[in-house]
């Protein structure tokens, strides 16, 4: 079993998540009542819907993670799993997602317009 699809196991076994198509075309979503949560693209790669708000607030040590990919402005972070502790963060992350998204979509905001597949470039670890 992949590391991707094992996340998948364990997180659809969350009360506040249901399984379906991505909405950006490419793989399996997890969604709350209130917004997709989770894309899983490829075996090692998922896109994680934070919100800019917990972005911001977590960016310093998001951007420490060598598992982790931002694009400025982007709702969305791209987790690459390459072992267990990078699936136990994401699924830390997806907690803070559900959080985040606990209130619905905030007011003002525009629709969310995707994820960030096709928009990040994963570049090997050290002995990969």
């Amino acid at each position: 079993m992949t590391l991707a699809a094992r996340a998948m196991q364990r997180l659809t076994g969350w009360p506040d998540l249901s399984p379906g198509p991505a909405s950006c075309g490419t793989g399996q979503a997890l969604r709350s009542v209130h917004s997709e949560i989770v894309h899983f693209h490829s075996d090692h790669d998922v896109d994680l819907h934070l919100t800019v708000g917990a972005i911001l607030r977590f960016h310093h040590d998001l951007s420490e993670s060598t598992a982790i990919r931002i694009i400025p402005g982007s709702r969305w972070v791209t987790v690459h799993l390459d072992c267990e502790t990078d699936v136990d963060l994401l699924l830390s992350l997806v907690s803070v997602a559900l959080k985040a998204h606990a209130g619905g979509p905030p007011s003002g905001n525009p629709p969310m317009t995707g994820c960030n597949f096709h928009r990040v470039t994963l570049v090997p670890r050290d002995g990969d």
